[in-house]
């Protein structure tokens, strides 16, 4: 809510000679909220209701074919997660048939905000009532990803920006939906939730993308649709953030067998099932490409179809410099492990009452952050029941 950061962002876009943001498109005020999620929900939200959805109602009405809102928030903080929370409830009651996929940074493990754990946990509970589905990106994956793949010694936000913005490109630039090129999708939103969000339950996407160096080691590479896919395929069952340092060893679960044994019937409890999976695939002889290992019915959970619950999007064009890559948005227990250990250490600060005066005061009451507990608990139980 800064004006330096607005006006940072508004000059960035335009120097760059590729576009720019309409000088009346944004809004911004004296100050932010303090890392503090109430503040942010409860005081700024109401406060400027008006005209922030003024200013998306008119973007809005610009569309010949509104596809949806695609909003991007951090969640550490107390404006992106508080007043990011409070938008979206906006959007769904001003635009209730409308897509919305709300993009969030996760924080850091050790991050630098005392509160994150609070706002995290009371962030993610709202998105989940009034959001269409949750693409998360963890600002500790991606600094790795800076660290050891792009070999960046001094990490700025700018370099994890561009990590993230790459990813997303990797998903959201066009591309054919249907087998043997029919169509461009035209609403790339709404066929993302169609494929990978079959249930209210289940919102979590993750998303990962192969290869991705350096632009100075692209002309020396030269990669293979097979290893791309292998690769890519054992990220999904491991749990793998990036393709280095990938666990072969895990393997899905036996199919079929009949006496019931520790080894057969029994996922190993690393292993990571999922719900529905979208692999998209951007470089030259892509149709030629043998996704069959993908459709394996042991990667999925047992209630869905698995024609169902694997889709491919496709095109021969290559993508930032990359002559052939691929990337998975995945619904599955890709984040299990973080959102326990939000909700973990969210509760113990609870239990002994630290800090619960900073957001009671704005009107956030203790039975507000028992009820996102409660509904966080039962995520995290339908995730590990997969």
């Amino acid at each position: 809510m800064e004006p330096k950061v607005i006006s940072q962002t508004l000059s960035t876009a335009a120097r760059s000679g590729y576009w720019k943001y309409d000088g009346r498109s944004h809004f911004c005020q004296k100050q932010g909220s303090g890392n503090n999620w109430a503040n942010g929900y409860s005081v700024h939200g109401p406060k400027h209701k008006e005209v922030i959805m003024d200013l998306v109602q008119r973007e809005a009405e610009k569309c010949d074919r509104l596809g949806g809102f695609f909003t991007i928030m951090s969640m550490a903080g107390g404006t992106g997660s508080g007043l990011g929370a409070f938008v979206t409830q906006c959007l769904r009651d001003a635009f209730p048939s409308s897509f919305i996929l709300n993009h969030v940074i996760w924080p850091y493990g050790t991050g630098e905000v005392i509160v994150q754990n609070y706002n995290s946990v009371l962030t993610l509970s709202h998105l989940y009532q009034s959001s269409d589905a949750l693409l998360v990106h963890e600002n500790d994956v991606i600094h790795k990803i800076c660290a050891q793949l792009m070999n960046i010694k001094q990490i700025s936000f700018r370099d994890v920006n561009q990590v993230i913005a790459h990813q997303l490109g990797s998903v959201f630039q066009p591309t054919y939906t249907a087998e043997g090129g029919l169509h461009y999708s035209r609403n790339p939103l709404g066929d993302l939730m169609e494929m990978l969000v079959p249930h209210p339950e289940f919102k979590m996407l993750g998303l990962r993308n192969i290869p991705q160096m350096p632009e100075n080691f692209l002309a020396y590479s030269t990669f293979s649709w097979p290893g791309l896919i292998k690769h890519l395929r054992q990220m999904l069952i491991a749990n793998a953030k990036m393709e280095e340092g990938i666990d072969w060893q895990v393997r899905p679960p036996c199919l079929g067998s009949s006496i019931p044994s520790s080894h057969s019937t029994n996922k190993p409890l690393h292993f990571n099932t999922s719900v529905a999976n979208l692999v998209i695939l951007r470089g030259k002889d892509m149709h030629s490409v043998d996704l069959g290992s993908f459709r394996d019915p042991s990667l999925y959970t047992s209630w869905l179809n698995p024609q169902d619950a694997f889709n491919a999007w496709k095109t021969p064009r290559s993508f930032n410099k990359y002559e052939k890559s691929a990337a998975l948005v995945s619904n599955s227990q890709f984040l299990l492990k973080p959102l326990d250990s939000v909700v973990g250490k969210a509760w113990n600060m609870f239990a002994s009452k630290a800090y619960i005066h900073q957001y009671t005061k704005f009107g956030i009451q203790e039975e507000d952050f028992l009820d996102s507990f409660t509904a966080l608990e039962q995520v995290i139980s339908s995730y590990s029941n997969l």
